[in-house]
């Protein structure tokens, strides 16, 4: 009877690039504001420039994740090009090549031949990109996916410590956006660890920490550098 157990790899693509987004969201525009508001200036301006790193960190990420991902996918279409190429040229060296991979993993010379030549008569070019590539569905490259996942979920991140800024008066709002901003990146870091079946506590640790420092970093900045009125 057929089992179906419930893996989490199928999601790795998507939730790579959703968790980056979020992440980086909360991150980068809490850390513009406290930065910001540790300068001295009044509320407009530090919500403007909120609302101008909300943006160009949401066009900032789909941008370098389509970029990022389309190279991937460029290259993976350019290793099964020649390997269709190799293939067509040489058959029965692909099939011993290919016989040579399941012998490596545990199967007899003769099996080995026999299960080789049974997916090549199948699939060829994809049994060569599964098993000496390494290419499969689950892994392959999606640039749009990969945008529009990172744009969003940076949209969404971002707009979490921007609305805890415009719902406090203006000397409220350093205090208020550094622990709702941690409270959000150990929640986001604990859900995404959850749906990728990992330990959440330890993910929740690891991203407070470092959205901590990053906060750290630009209050230092702005009080160094900032002129108070």
């Amino acid at each position: 009877m057929f089992h179906e157990k419930p893996h989490r790899s199928h999601r790795s693509g998507w939730l790579r690039a959703a968790v980056l987004g979020a992440n980086d969201g909360i991150v980068s525009t809490s850390s513009l504001i406290i930065g910001v508001a540790a300068a001295g200036p009044d509320a407009t301006a530090i919500l403007l420039a909120g609302v101008a790193g909300w943006i160009a960190g949401a066009m900032s990420m789909a941008a370098g994740e389509y970029v990022s991902v389309s190279s991937q996918a460029d290259t993976e279409a350019a290793d099964l090009a020649v390997e269709a190429v190799a293939l067509e040229k040489n058959h029965d060296v692909e099939l011993e090549e290919l016989a040579g991979i399941y012998r490596d993993r545990g199967l007899n010379a003769e099996l080995a031949r026999e299960v080789a030549r049974q997916m090549m008569e199948h699939d060829a070019l994809g049994a060569h990109a599964r098993d000496e590539l390494g290419l499969n569905d689950v892994a392959r490259a999606r640039p749009i996916q990969a945008a529009v996942s990172s744009a969003l979920t940076f949209t969404v991140g971002a707009a979490l410590p921007l609305a805890a800024a415009w719902l406090v008066p203006v000397q409220w709002i350093m205090p208020t956006v550094a622990v709702s901003s941690l409270f959000f990146l150990a929640l986001l870091g604990g859900l995404a660890a959850v749906v990728g079946g990992a330990p959440p506590l330890r993910a929740a640790v690891r991203v407070t920490f470092w959205g901590a420092l990053a906060m750290l970093a630009t209050a230092a900045v702005g009080r160094v550098f900032g002129v108070v009125a």
